[in-house]
């Protein structure tokens, strides 16, 4: 395995403005190679999918191309890849679409560490079916997830679970959750945004019925995927317009794809797997060697924060489970959130305060609606990037 984090940073335009971005969890920049990849779509022909133009086909070779590279990247299924315009966006039309299939006295269950994409869309479409609602809760001392077996029952019909906090990193033991949920005869639902920009994925091996992403996380454009067994997606059919494709995955894509932003997807995937050069293989192979350097790389960095952190007064971390991505939630002692989140941005360093739509987490934390300063890292995080941090963060405390 080898990581060269230096020549990841040359492909990435945005880097040359001097920010260190610890705002990944929010974002990626994006590499230039996926802006190219955006732009020549843009400025070439094309038309809506089909095979008698040159356009036509260009435009369904790009859409199959996408469904191939996620495919690649989540050890999912082509034929099971649905595109829209955000995760949250395919789930609430994926709540509206699996609640028709619910009664009243059905049960969903729903966790305190999520993002409200994978809480709200759920409880709106259980209150619609008159379905129960459940909440799985978290240890606020530890950010460790509490055991879903107690919730499970045989009127249980889905259970949407973090594949990792957006807020506070944690990775829930998604196959154990996945094997207690699929005894209880249920579907299991995973928010798979941030854990695929830091990890690699295999949905079959963590279980996942349904796993969402964004690869706006993961150094693309913006929109959002969805991957499923084909076979599930055939038995749900959700509201379309009459003349639009009944065929799976298409029946779940509302309008015209974005092109642009599908070769885009496609050129992120191509360069994640090529951030180990030494990986050899099919790009299923070298992606999963890549995502386990990013994870090697990320590490070191998030402990010498951590290490750091611990030895300036009134600062604490509240990220604390065992298994977690390199994402913080700091707090300091008399020390608005905004006020540490501007102070860094004063002097170039991206790391904003917020709850990050992870409302549930926040409260349980004990921070309310508005959360704290969230420090994430990313694939082209150096340690110059880490010095400037922590350097900027102990004048705070000293000052």
């Amino acid at each position: 395995m080898s990581y060269d984090v230096a020549a990841v940073r040359s492909r990435f335009p945005a880097l040359r403005a001097g920010i260190a971005h610890f705002d990944g969890p929010g974002g990626s920049q994006v590499p230039d190679s996926v802006a190219g990849a955006v732009a020549a779509t843009m400025t070439s022909p094309l038309a809506n999918r089909g095979q008698v133009t040159s356009g036509e086909r260009a435009a369904d070779a790009i859409v199959l191309g996408a469904r191939a590279a996620m495919a690649d990247l989540l050890g999912a299924d082509p034929r099971g890849v649905v595109f829209g315009r955000s995760m949250t966006a395919l789930t609430f039309d994926l709540a509206r679409t699996l609640a028709a299939t619910w009664s009243p006295g059905d049960e969903i269950v729903v966790t305190r560490l999520d993002h409200d994409a994978n809480i709200r869309p759920w409880v709106l479409a259980a209150g619609a079916a008159g379905a129960t609602v459940r909440w799985l809760d978290f240890d606020p001392d530890t950010t460790e997830l509490d055991d879903v077996a107690p919730l499970l029952s045989d009127r249980t019909r889905l259970v949407a679970v973090t594949g990792a906090s957006n807020l506070v990193g944690t990775r829930p033991a998604l196959r154990a959750i996945a094997d207690a949920v699929h005894a209880a005869g249920a579907l299991f639902m995973v928010d798979g945004v941030h854990l695929t920009a830091h990890a690699p994925v295999d949905v079959a091996a963590l279980g996942a019925d349904l796993y969402a992403c964004s690869p706006y996380k993961f150094l693309g454009p913006h929109c959002g995927v969805l991957a499923a067994d084909p076979d599930l997606l055939e038995t749900l059919h959700p509201a379309k317009l009459a003349p639009s494709s009944d065929a799976v995955p298409e029946r779940f894509e509302l309008g015209t794809l974005p092109y642009e932003l599908l070769a885009g997807t496609t050129a992120a995937v191509e360069f994640l797997a090529g951030l180990d050069p030494s990986a050899t293989g099919d790009r299923r192979a070298r992606l999963q060697a890549s995502m386990a350097a990013v994870e090697a790389h990320e590490l070191p960095l998030r402990e010498r924060i951590e290490a750091h952190l611990a030895t300036l007064p009134g600062v604490t971390v509240r990220s604390r489970a065992a298994r977690r991505t390199p994402t913080l939630l700091v707090t300091v002692d008399g020390r608005d959130p905004a006020e540490v989140y501007r102070y860094l941005a004063g002097r170039r360093i991206a790391a904003p305060a917020s709850s990050f739509y992870a409302l549930e987490c926040s409260r349980r934390l004990g921070l309310g609606d508005t959360g704290s300063l969230r420090i994430g890292l990313a694939c082209y995080t150096d340690d110059a990037d880490v010095d400037r941090l922590l350097d900027a963060l102990s004048g705070l405390v000293g000052a």
